[in-house]
């Protein structure tokens, strides 16, 4: 159960940092905080889900080019950020994060939960359960992340979109590194 645990609390790292990002950004309010912590609850729930049952033989496809892949996504979206942070107005900025953006940021960030579906044939635990704490995990998380990078947004206003972005080119590349040198 131990190993569960934190394999949980790894599988949600990625989705915590862009929540932190987009609660900077957007400024979300607790109730408005649930949409993006339950977008990427759901999706690390069932990537490992999709990743057990499938099984070595996607993975091993998939596994060639997940990290170029999750990167390329993170790394657009920052840049997309960062770019609007730098040249639009307050007024010219978007109010609300697009369904699109989110499911898009909910498959990048849970990319690695697919493998680590795999993963779970090799710990003696139930699936559906532990899908149902990395759900849970990643859905707490997320969640405390949007509220305190809301917080840290209102310290720095405009930046916020800017440090939202370079959070998701950060994470990308580290994506990437640890897929190509560890």
């Amino acid at each position: 159960m131990i190993e569960l645990l934190l394999l949980s609390l790894a599988l949600s790292m990625d989705a915590f940092a862009v929540s932190l990002g987009l609660g900077a950004r957007f400024g979300y309010n607790k109730r408005e905080s649930l949409r993006p912590a339950l977008s990427f609850g759901i999706f690390q729930g069932i990537m490992p889900l999709l990743g057990f049952f499938v099984g070595v033989t996607f993975i091993a496809f998939i596994s060639a080019f997940d990290h170029y892949l999750a990167f390329g996504i993170l790394a657009l979206i920052g840049a997309k950020m960062i770019y609007e942070g730098l040249s639009q107005s307050e007024e010219e900025r978007l109010d609300e994060l697009s369904h699109r953006t989110l499911l898009i940021l909910s498959i990048a960030t849970s990319i690695d939960a697919l493998a680590a579906g795999v993963s779970l044939h090799l710990i003696d635990v139930n699936v559906f359960l532990s899908c149902t704490i990395i759900a849970f995990t990643t859905f707490l998380l997320s969640y405390l992340g949007v509220l305190w990078g809301k917080r840290a947004g209102e310290q720095c206003k405009r930046g916020a979109e800017i440090l939202g972005g370079v959070i998701l080119i950060g994470i990308g590349s580290k994506i990437l590194l640890e897929h190509l040198f560890f």
